[in-house]
């Protein structure tokens, strides 16, 4: 077993897909329309992995929880074999990193915010 998705919060799925694939360079996997205004929307890295099921967040309840799917914490980590050339072309597209890039035990690691301002880590595994 894996795991091949995750849903993923949004506030439309244009907007979310466009962030995902313009800034961060995935790829655009399914668009299906799906009726009554959903759709089934999935996007992931270039590079393979889990993938991102795009979810158009219905109701106030789901709403409220789009940006802060992991209560502030770092919730996605987006691995990469060449931290320095992401790094750059991210910074280059727009990606907001909150801090510059630093070593720890397990590799060079920078905090950056999606287009919700959900966290993620760009991290090149040491």
């Amino acid at each position: 077993m894996k795991i091949a998705k995750l849903a993923y919060l949004v506030r439309d799925y244009d907007e979310a897909k466009n962030w995902f694939v313009e800034k961060l360079g995935f790829a655009a996997i399914e668009d299906v329309n799906l009726g009554n205004g959903k759709r089934w929307v999935v996007v992931a890295p270039a590079g393979g992995g889990a993938a991102l099921l795009l979810a158009k967040a219905a109701g106030a309840e789901q709403a409220a929880r789009i940006g802060d799917q992991s209560g502030g914490r770092v919730f996605l980590f987006l691995e990469t074999k060449d931290f320095e050339r992401d790094h750059a072309k991210m910074t280059k597209k727009g990606v907001e990193f909150l801090e510059s890039p630093r070593r720890e035990p397990y590799g060079k690691v920078a905090v950056f915010k999606d287009l919700y301002g959900v966290k993620w880590d760009l991290i090149e595994p040491a």
